[in-house]
């Protein structure tokens, strides 16, 4: 089993994990602050840490409020809920303050051995201080302003990669954009003003601080041969069956503020799997061989930490964690052969909020020792 303190290096710079076999890594987005009150998940940070340590995982994704921090990092910001169906942060308005919650946790994280990857959700406040990023330099430099006050609590080096935004461009997690800015998830290269934002705020985050990986997380695509992210250091695709086809046939459409999805999840979503189980997972083997076929090309890693199952999910009435895991684990074993991926999550789902899926520790414990067995193509650990 590879050790949580080792390093993987990536493309002529030096990298915070180094091995032959893929680290497990989860994500706990903005749910690892704004989850605080009694029973929600994430009020013991230490006894967070010590459940995800527990079942063998090396690594988690969090969103560090870029955004708040650069404009005010001890101010206690109001915010607004993104929805009220799902079970990721706060299903009504809640109060944060990032700083110095932020560099508390990365201590914790690290004294487990635990690898931090930064993300941003753009969370809106009260006030949308989110509405200040104008350009692709303003969003690097309120990124600049976060690393900043974690150099000076030396800690860059537990930080594992930082994706500068969630699934970019999608409109729910990027409100800084224009209303008319071309809303494409699989990044055409014809789409040349979302590949502008992408390459100058790289541009100037390596300037800043070259030791660091960065990227922004995204989608497989089956036309990928139309897109070029070899600019990124690592591809953090997010990658499901459930989407498309699947959605359409049980009448999901994510519903934010609505039960009618979860309704239509619960009459048609297992039922409609078990009909044709090889079928759905095919759906996503091509997916995941497709994300694979990306990395081969740009020789870059591939880390997946929104996956395998449906995209959304939660503890409810009448919905069975058991074709969910037994997706999840399909997608783990997959990813796993590829050889592809150096950093592999086992769904979006694995935090405590998600008592169904978090309380079973043996399947946590077995997933992560498939991942740390994995090995890790030669190419990748050559770099």
């Amino acid at each position: 089993m590879m050790n949580s303190t080792q390093n993987i290096v990536r493309a002529k710079k030096t990298s915070n994990i180094k091995g032959k076999n893929p680290l497990a890594i989860t994500m706990w987005d903005f749910s690892w602050l704004e989850r605080r009150w009694t029973g929600a998940g994430y009020e013991d940070w230490e006894l967070a840490l010590d459940e995800l340590k527990l079942r063998g995982y090396d690594a988690v994704r969090i969103d560090a409020y870029p955004h708040l921090v650069a404009e005010n990092p001890q101010k206690t910001w109001e915010l607004n809920p993104v929805w009220n169906t799902q079970d990721w942060g706060s299903p009504a308005i809640n109060r944060v303050q990032v700083m110095p919650a932020l560099t508390e946790f990365i201590k914790k994280c690290a004294a487990r051995g635990i690898k931090i990857a930064l993300s941003s959700w753009f969370r809106q406040d009260i006030d949308n201080t989110y509405s200040k990023i104008k350009t692709p330099e303003d969003l690097a430099e309120i990124w600049i302003k976060t690393l900043r006050l974690l150099e000076e609590e030396n800690l860059l080096e537990h930080i594992l990669f930082v994706d500068l935004c969630n699934e970019f461009p999608l409109k729910p997690w990027t409100p800084f954009l224009p209303d008319n800015f071309p809303r494409e998830i699989k990044l055409p290269k014809t789409n040349k003003e979302v590949y502008h934002w992408i390459e100058s705020s790289l541009a100037k985050m390596r300037k800043a601080y070259s030791q660091l990986k960065y990227n922004f997380s995204n989608w497989e695509d089956e036309n990928w041969k139309n897109r070029d992210l070899s600019m990124m250091d690592i591809l953090d695709h997010h990658i499901w069956m459930a989407g498309g086809e699947f959605y359409q046939k049980i009448g999901y459409n994510y519903e934010a503020f609505d039960n009618t999805g979860y309704e239509n999840v619960v009459k048609n979503g297992e039922i409609t799997y078990r009909e044709n189980p090889e079928y759905w997972k095919n759906i996503l083997w091509q997916r995941i061989q497709l994300a694979a076929d990306e990395s081969r090309s740009l020789g870059v890693p591939l880390c997946t930490t929104e996956c395998w199952g449906l995209v959304d999910y939660k503890d409810w009435p009448l919905l069975s964690w058991d074709w969910i895991k037994e997706l999840c684990e399909y997608g783990v074993i997959e990813a796993a052969k590829t050889g592809r991926w150096t950093n592999i999550a086992i769904s979006n789902f694995c935090g405590p909020q998600f008592v169904g899926m978090w309380r079973d520790v043996q399947w946590h414990q077995k997933m992560t020792g498939i991942i740390h067995n994995a090995k890790i193509d030669q190419d990748l650990q050559s770099k």
